[in-house]
């Protein structure tokens, strides 16, 4: 892991770095972090590391709750190249944008691929964080996302037995996510938007049930998912302070 820039604003030290192909962010505390909390938060479709409400979710729970968090772009995102499958997905879906065409199907075939690649970037990743002295192998770690970073972390947590717990939002659920959920027997919760005309909430509701985890939770809020995102933080705050103090 090779860090390549470091900025500090309102007590939170931010650094980017760079492990092989993988480009990410690290968050942690400026008075340090040792045997702290680490969280690995997944962006969104389309987005990256640098989203803005995945850096407002990271620096909420470093200066709240003390934690580190690192996050990565996920294939052909962010500061990664496409390969010709991304910008095939991506031409894809702008016509079905410019047509009026279902965009659901489109984003299954894409995650599946998307998730299939970046668990083992993932997993480098968490080798590499531990290997940090102010992380270490003993921290506990938790898993966060939306959208495509849930998953991404469904078929992580299935396979990556150092997740303690994983706090997931709304989702476009499909057969390989069913049964990474049944794998899955850490402690869970599910966020999912009731209204949302995009990402139906029964979906999401199937998949909890499926999941395996004998302490799992579903919370429900109106609107769609974009309207969460100021809920996000504080409600995950909670949640992993509980299982990972």
């Amino acid at each position: 892991m090779q860090f390549n820039s470091e900025t500090v604003v309102n007590g939170v030290i931010e650094r980017g770095f760079t492990l092989g192909e993988i480009t990410g962010a690290l968050w942690s505390p400026e008075q340090g972090t040792d045997g702290a909390p680490l969280l690995l938060s997944g962006h969104s479709g389309g987005m990256h590391k640098h989203a803005p409400g995945l850096v407002a979710n990271a620096r909420y729970l470093v200066t709240e709750c003390g934690y580190t968090v690192a996050a990565i772009d996920a294939p052909g995102h962010g500061d990664r190249p496409q390969d010709a499958e991304d910008i095939a997905a991506r031409a894809a879906f702008q016509r079905a944008h410019q047509t009026g065409e279902p965009m659901g199907p489109l984003i299954v075939e894409y995650n599946t691929s998307l998730a299939e690649r970046a668990v083992p970037d993932w997993q480098a990743t968490i080798d590499a964080l531990q290997e940090l002295p102010e992380i270490g192998p003993d921290a506990p770690i938790g898993y966060g996302g939306m959208t495509l970073g849930v998953a991404i972390g469904l078929m992580l947590t299935a396979v990556e037995p150092r997740i303690a717990a994983a706090s997931f939002g709304p989702v476009f659920v499909y057969d390989a996510l069913i049964e990474a959920a049944r794998k899955t027997s850490i402690p869970v919760e599910f966020l999912i938007a009731w209204d949302d005309p995009q990402i139906e909430p029964q979906p999401t509701i199937t998949l909890f049930d499926s999941c395996a985890s004998q302490d799992k939770s579903m919370h429900a809020y109106p609107g769609d998912h974009r309207g969460m995102r100021g809920l996000e933080s504080s409600h995950r705050a909670r949640f992993f302070a509980r299982y990972l103090g």
